[in-house]
């Protein structure tokens, strides 16, 4: 069973209340990208987990891949099975890379062990496993709410644009990120300006770039490389560190200047 689990970036980001139990409430609009990873789930005679390409740290019981089958495992008798996950998607870089694997063992062993799980059930599931896991079960671009677990579809098509993300190999700290911000209550929603002005990019806004960009430069000037070369939109995914520019089908992009970075995709 192959799967090619992809990334995901934020059309904007905003903090808008700190719950009690420390964790805060979102709203943002999660959007697919092409930028993939391999996995691979087969029948086996022991659990198995194994990765290659990019170095994945920690625990290999902490994966989340590994973290998926023991959840459905508790519900079904499901046999073991070798897990092989080909990394491509740069950890910690705000593109949801680990949620979308755990999401696609769901999908994979849903239908390796015709399991017969509803959408909804492998929704349950995954918000389990993490607060954007749930999107990628979707896998559609959808306006996400409360931790970022409650979706709805948003309707909105890149398709007659180009989109640069750029990983600087900068580590951002979420929980840090989360500490800096204050949350500012939301008098009225960007994505109901958004939905009725499609493509008016001026009203969105990621509130971790108020804090993140000061404190480290060298994503600021990435965004501004960005917007030099012309992009419509060049904003943050999530906490960081990439940052993606979308550009208007024929404008000259000059992908020579990102090849520094240490990851970046043009789709």
């Amino acid at each position: 069973m192959l799967s090619f689990p992809n990334a995901k970036i934020n059309l904007g980001l905003n903090i808008h209340a700190k719950r009690e139990d420390g964790f805060h409430e979102l709203e943002s609009v999660f959007y697919p990208i092409s930028w993939c990873d391999i996995l691979e789930v087969l029948p086996s005679n022991k659990l198995s987990f194994n990765s290659t390409g990019l170095s994945i740290p920690g625990n290999k019981n902490d994966n989340l891949c590994v973290k998926a089958y023991n959840l459905l495992a508790n519900d079904f008798d499901l046999e073991p099975v070798s897990i092989h996950l080909h990394k491509c998607i740069p950890m910690g870089a705000g593109l949801g890379g680990g949620s979308s694997d755990a999401a696609s063992m769901i999908k994979s062993l849903n239908q390796l062990f015709e399991l017969k799980l509803s959408q909804n059930q492998m929704l349950s599931y995954a918000r389990k496993l993490g607060s954007d896991c749930a999107f990628f079960i979707y896998n559609k671009s959808c306006l996400a709410t409360g931790l970022g677990d409650v979706l709805n579809p948003f309707n909105i098509d890149l398709n007659q644009y180009e989109i640069v993300v750029v990983y600087p190999g900068i580590h951002i700290n979420t929980a840090w990120a989360y500490s800096q911000l204050v949350p500012k209550k939301l008098n009225q929603s960007w994505v109901e300006d958004f939905r009725q002005h499609p493509y008016n990019w001026s009203t969105i806004k990621n509130d971790f770039e108020e804090v993140i960009l000061k404190e480290y430069p060298d994503i600021k000037k990435l965004k501004n490389n960005l917007l030099m070369q012309g992009a419509e939109y060049a904003c943050m995914s999530g906490s960081g560190s990439s940052v993606f520019g979308i550009f208007k089908k024929g404008v000259k992009i000059d992908i020579t200047s990102f090849k520094s970075y240490k990851y970046y995709l043009h789709v």
